[in-house]
């Protein structure tokens, strides 16, 4: 009978098991930061702390100043600024020292084209399909399907500050799609 002996070439069991553990550590450390960045990149980055709205933006990015805004924009005027993720939303002037407590959403709820105001007319106008808003935004011709979004408008510290709407659609008395 032939006797088997322990051959140099093949390590012993301890020696294989830390080889696997540091083989298999490799290559998860190397598969997880592989991955690190396609899974940061689908995940939106969080806002600001509980809902302190944001403040609305000019053309430029830069924070509007409400005594300049209202010295420079006439009673009944609706301005576009950047407002709730990004959205160009209208500033109504109230007063020669106030705005109203709302902004509304200059995105056309059939198609999303940008409806411009119509100075003329008294009401928002979208030039895509022919849709209609009056001067609060309310829809009173399609073929949009609802009103524009609304969004609360606040001064705070010299800023105009936009924050979501989740109250009733005072224009409605319904609850708000958007929210």
């Amino acid at each position: 009978m032939a006797q088997f002996s322990e051959s140099v070439d093949v390590p012993d069991m301890g020696r294989r098991q830390f080889m696997n553990l540091l083989t298999f550590g490799t290559v998860t450390g190397v598969a997880l930061g592989a991955l690190y960045p396609v899974v940061k990149y689908f995940i939106p980055p969080a806002t600001g702390g509980g809902g302190g709205g944001t403040t609305a933006k000019d053309a430029l990015g830069d924070n509007i100043k409400i005594s300049e805004f209202l010295e420079s924009h006439n009673v009944g005027d609706r301005t576009l600024v950047q407002g709730l993720k990004g959205d160009p939303t209208y500033i109504v002037v109230e007063s020669k020292e106030a705005i109203t407590d709302y902004g509304i959403n200059a995105i056309c709820t059939h198609l999303g084209c940008v409806v411009p105001w119509n100075v003329a007319e008294n009401k928002f106008k979208c030039p895509c399909h022919g849709s209609q808003y009056d001067a609060t935004g309310k829809v009173v011709r399609g073929p949009a399907p609802r009103s524009l979004a609304l969004a609360h408008a606040k001064v705070e510290d010299e800023s105009i500050v936009l924050s979501p709407w989740t109250e009733t659609d005072f224009r409605t008395g319904e609850e708000p799609w958007w929210a």
